[in-house]
């Protein structure tokens, strides 16, 4: 990767947060150019769900995109550092997102995670299910959902507001 003198994208996933970076490697040290931090969903975006999420991790990745963009940079290759490589993980939806902001990032499509699971559908299925099975399961699985106004049922039609103010931001940012 270093040896291809191209930016990198550098996508890290605790179980909280993700952290996305455009980083270029220098003989003196790696030089962040570019980041996006899925915490900043909640505080510029309204976010309202888990920070740690695959859709959390494709509108960081789109965050990043877009400022990576503002700067002229358009391209770069991702890296994964030792995380196991599994399809539609979460750093794999951070690439996504990326992509889905302008970047040329070569990768196979197969690894990507799908459009329905990057907008939520999975967690709004699983929600309407529970609603339907059993509401008070309901009521504490999705309590922090709940408490923030939001119905996880409808989780996908937020996520696509979300994604529609993240497109709509200047880009500008660290």
């Amino acid at each position: 990767m270093i040896l291809s003198k191209r930016p990198r994208l550098v996508a890290r996933a605790s179980l909280r947060y993700l952290v996305a970076q455009i980083v270029e490697a220098h003989p003196e040290g790696d030089k962040t150019l570019v980041s996006a931090n899925s915490k900043e969903l909640a505080k510029d975006f309204n976010w309202k769900a888990p920070c740690g999420n695959i859709p959390a991790a494709y509108l960081t990745g789109l965050l990043l995109g877009k400022r990576a963009l503002s700067l002229g940079i358009d391209n770069a290759i991702l890296d994964i550092g030792l995380q196991k490589p599994t399809k539609g993980a979460k750093i794999f939806a951070v690439l996504k997102g990326a992509i889905d902001a302008g970047m040329e990032i070569p990768h196979d499509e197969d690894v990507l995670p799908d459009d329905s699971r990057v907008m939520g559908g999975h967690i709004a299925a699983y929600a309407k299910q529970l609603l339907e099975s059993d509401p008070a399961v309901y009521q504490t699985r999705f309590s922090k959902y709940l408490k923030k106004g939001l119905k996880p049922e409808d989780f996908a039609g937020y996520v696509g507001q979300v994604k529609k103010d993240v497109m709509n931001a200047s880009g500008k940012g660290e």
